[in-house]
């Protein structure tokens, strides 16, 4: 960047302060103080001649902080500010990625640490929990869904009509979307889009039977018999192939089905079930899937975490590679345990198993970590988003918050 290194003076709320251009620019394009810079990143002039200091009707206190932090990318608060203010004036700024990359470092299952638990924010047990794409998460809990920001501060819960949520996503960082089953002989079930923010409902489509719909339908797609979109536990879109992964498994079906579709050509482009599958059923029953594409192949597990690994490139009937740990777990299941989970992020491979979270790494999937705690009973569900890991733990109506820590300064 052709920088200059003029020195800029601030009058904050009546106090003033000096810094460099080249402070400033580390802000970046997106905050406040990138928009005083022209496209060569040149200082654009203060426009009031009459003074040499630009004047901002802010808090001082905050505004020392983050420009020491935009000065040595450390984030130090004293203890007489509180942080929910420092966030509120970081946002003004534009500087709350800033702030968040300060606080903990780029994410890494293998150096992740438990920060903080939600505890008792709903009666009964938690349905799923969803991370946003800012560090924040929402979790529902039978009709209601519950917002935090990534400050984990609880926004307005949201809810359709008081009916029992199936399950719940961001859209982006300022948009939820929930969805309800009908209840029987009512035909109100559908789906809302909600601001993370207020609560607001901004959108709801409705499920009906009268040939009156709130929205367009454009196309159906049909699966051959025996397949089941319409009852999928699990749907992930594949960027790279344009396709989308539609997986059911037990107990929802006495088999599993998964299978990749293209909208496109509306036809099934790759399809697996277990159906006649020589393995012994109790030990390899699939309980979740997923699909990861830099790697050409598709991920299950078992009950008792077993990875299988099948290849995309591959149309062999039953062509799994099991890396078993079934005899290390037989005689230590819990009584009602939770199914087992998976997700993938940066290059990493997570299984949550009764009340730890598994991690593997390297082209083999080794086990490289476990993260547990004592309090909470078995993850029920599990989500990875904002450089966060979120764990919803069944008995205790728990989420967990890990969080990678920052490098120790040299």
């Amino acid at each position: 960047m052709g920088v200059q290194k003029d020195r800029v003076k601030f009058n904050v709320g009546g106090r003033v302060m000096e810094t460099t251009s080249t402070t400033l620019a580390n802000a970046g394009r997106n905050s406040m103080f990138g928009a005083m810079f022209d496209d060569n990143w040149n200082l654009i002039p203060n426009n009031d001649n009459n003074k040499n200091e630009r004047f901002i009707d802010r808090n001082p206190d905050c505004f020392a902080i983050l420009l020491d932090l935009l000065r040595t990318g450390e984030l130090h608060v004293p203890p007489n500010i509180p942080e929910k203010l420092l966030y509120r004036e970081a946002l003004y700024y534009g500087l709350l990625d800033h702030v968040r990359a300060a606080k903990w470092g780029p994410f890494d299952g293998n150096r992740l640490r438990l920060s903080r638990s939600l505890q008792g924010q709903a009666p009964g047990d938690g349905t799923a929990v969803r991370a946003g794409p800012d560090g924040g998460c929402c979790v529902a809990h039978g009709s209601m869904v519950h917002v935090y920001d990534w400050m984990l501060e609880e926004h307005r819960p949201l809810n359709l009509d008081y009916q029992r949520v199936n399950d719940v996503g961001w859209v982006d960082s300022d948009n939820v979307v929930i969805g309800v089953s009908e209840r029987l002989g009512r035909g109100d079930g559908g789906m809302g889009l909600f601001s993370s923010h207020t609560g607001e409902l901004r959108y709801k489509f409705h499920v009906c039977h009268d040939n009156q719909v709130t929205g367009k339908q454009i196309d159906f797609f049909y699966e051959p018999l025996g397949w089941s979109l319409g009852d999928a536990d699990k749907l992930q879109w594949m960027e790279g192939s344009n396709c989308l992964l539609v997986a059911t498994m037990f107990p929802r079906k006495d088999n599993c089905y998964i299978s990749l579709l293209d909208f496109r050509d509306k036809k099934m482009v790759w399809c697996w079930s277990d159906v006649g599958a020589p393995f012994a059923v109790d030990e390899k029953r699939v309980r979740d899937a997923i699909a990861m594409e830099d790697n050409n192949s598709i991920c299950v597990v078992n009950e008792f975490e077993d990875l299988g690994f099948m290849d995309l490139r591959s149309s062999a009937a039953n062509s799994i590679r099991w890396s078993s740990r079934s005899r290390l777990m037989k005689g230590k299941m819990p009584e009602e345990p939770c199914y087992p989970k998976l997700a993938l992020h940066g290059g990493q491979l997570f299984s949550s198993m009764n009340d730890c979270i598994s991690v593997f790494c390297g082209p083999e999937w080794v086990l490289t970590s476990r993260l547990r705690r004592s309090y909470g009973g078995s993850i029920c569900d599990f989500s990875i988003g904002g450089d966060r890991l979120f764990a919803l733990h069944s008995e205790e109506n728990v989420v967990d918050i890990w969080e990678t820590p920052t490098p120790p300064i040299i």
